[in-house]
């Protein structure tokens, strides 16, 4: 098939002593309805540099996030314009440990968590993402419990017959970096890590024994961040989480019983339209415009309810609703993008909700001082004011104190998702006790001048609008 002697070529090109290297393989391929989407991870054994601070260690390279077949089994057929599949592979370099004969199994396990979360949520990855999994990423004890995304060293991109394919490599980083990336960026933390043999040094080869963080090593590091935030905000353009919004009316503004629903429900035309448009201008805008999204489109509701159109609809209150882990970047939105002039986007893990904070100014945007909140179906917008997000940094801020990392990931747009890896090891289990310091959740926040209320909910209040069967969140 096209797709696979591409990719193995691509290997052969580095690798050409090793034709035959170790594979994990899939029992049951995906396209015959196998739970394991990737149909292998090959396993190769690379000298490395001593010279440059390049440690021996294992290469893991995953087959199946592109199109390996061109025929339509697992992917929509597609020509060389454009990306195959999903117009990218994983690698991951683990350090070699001493004494050690053949490399571990865990990273092809850990990289087929990652795969089922791309192919249920159709939310690719990107070099310059960042992944949170809360966890030891060998499920044993180590810091290193999240991952950064960064292009290969040695594998550039390919094209093939049927799309593009670009290598991306998983990064383990500590809590700490992690926080770094999302407070600042992910490419810039990457650099850091580069220059630090410790932490992977050039190629970042991950050490699972590393005990320090970058900034533990050199204090100095921590600086660089700092200055950059100072300078620059932050690349963290929007998150998927856990959360909803509703519409506050005069009777029911300031009411804590309300229950937790999804806005209107809309046709698969305009949801995709709508995950397009916030994927290609939330995840990949490198200025201030937001995405623009055909401001009537046909809705499809349910019970056969004949098509409505959709529309800009303006609100006079809304009520914003988080799980703690989205809570917890809120004041982030705020002090890294909108007060820097930018937007931030909360999209739901699972549907088509979406709420994005929007500065004065954005350009695209369907809110403006007169009318501060509008929705066009299920994606309002926010209109935060200088004097708003102060306010919203101010009360909103001991949320960041919070240890609320939770497996996410980002190109400028992170997804926050909690992946269970069906029939292997690889589950996450963080889990909250529904406490915000002495206080239980729910904690709601209001700013009655604005009309505003946001409430932190524990997750099991999204389970009936995120339902787990549908996909693990």
């Amino acid at each position: 098939p096209p797709g696979l002697d591409a990719i193995y070529q691509a290997c052969r090109n580095v690798y050409h002593d090793q034709p035959n290297p170790l594979q994990v393989t899939a029992v049951i391929k995906y396209w015959l309805g196998g739970p394991d989407p990737l149909d292998y991870v090959s396993m190769y054994y690379n000298k490395g540099d001593p010279e440059r601070n390049i440690p021996e260690h294992w290469h893991y390279i995953t087959f199946g996030f592109s199109d390996l077949h061109g025929d339509g089994r697992v992917h929509p057929t597609s020509n060389s314009d454009g990306p195959s599949g999903f117009g990218f592979e994983l690698t991951m370099r683990l350090k070699r440990e001493p004494g050690e004969s053949g490399p571990p199994t865990w990273p092809a396990e850990l990289l087929q968590a990652l795969a089922r979360y791309v192919f249920q949520s159709e939310n690719a990855l990107y070099s310059g993402d960042h992944v949170s999994w809360h966890a030891p990423l060998d499920n044993c004890e180590s810091r290193l419990q999240h991952m950064l995304m960064t292009d290969d060293a040695q594998l550039p991109m390919v094209t093939t017959p049927i799309g593009s394919v670009n290598f991306i490599q998983v990064v383990g980083v500590c809590t700490e970096e992690l926080q770094a990336a999302q407070q600042w960026n992910g490419p810039g933390v990457i650099e850091l890590l580069k220059t630090i043999p410790l932490a992977g040094g050039p190629w970042l080869v991950t050490d699972m024994r590393r005990g320090e963080t970058i900034f533990e090593i050199d204090p100095s590091l921590q600086e660089s961040v700092d200055e950059g935030i100072r300078q620059n905000g932050s690349n963290l353009s929007g998150v998927s989480a856990k959360c909803t919004w509703i519409e506050s009316t005069d009777a029911m503004y300031g009411e804590n019983g309300d229950e937790l629903h999804l806005p209107p429900k809309i046709s698969e035309e305009v949801s995709n339209q709508i995950k397009d448009a916030l994927l290609e201008g939330l995840g990949r805008a490198k200025h201030q415009a937001l995405p623009s999204v055909p401001s009537r489109e046909l809705v499809s509701r349910e019970n056969d309810v004949p098509h409505e159109m959709v529309y800009t609809r303006t609100l006079d209150a809304v009520h914003l609703k988080f799980n703690l882990e989205a809570g917890s970047l809120l004041a982030l939105a705020c002090k890294g993008r909108v007060l820097h002039g930018r937007h931030f986007t909360f999209k739901s893990v699972n549907g088509d909700t979406a709420v994005t904070f929007v500065a004065t100014g954005v350009e695209g945007a369907f809110v403006n001082e007169r009318n501060p909140y509008a929705a066009r179906g299920p994606w309002l917008q926010v209109l935060v004011t200088e004097d708003l997000a102060y306010e919203l940094i101010r009360d909103l801020e001991e949320l960041t104190s919070i240890d609320t990392s939770v497996l996410m990931h980002i190109h400028s747009y992170t997804h926050v998702i909690k992946v269970i890896a069906h029939k292997t090891s690889y589950k996450t289990s963080l889990c909250f006790d529904n406490c915000f310091g002495h206080a239980q959740l729910p904690k709601s926040y209001r700013w009655p001048r604005k009309r505003l209320e946001v409430s932190i909910l524990p997750d099991p209040s999204f389970d009936s609008i995120l339902p787990m069967e549908q996909f693990p969140t």
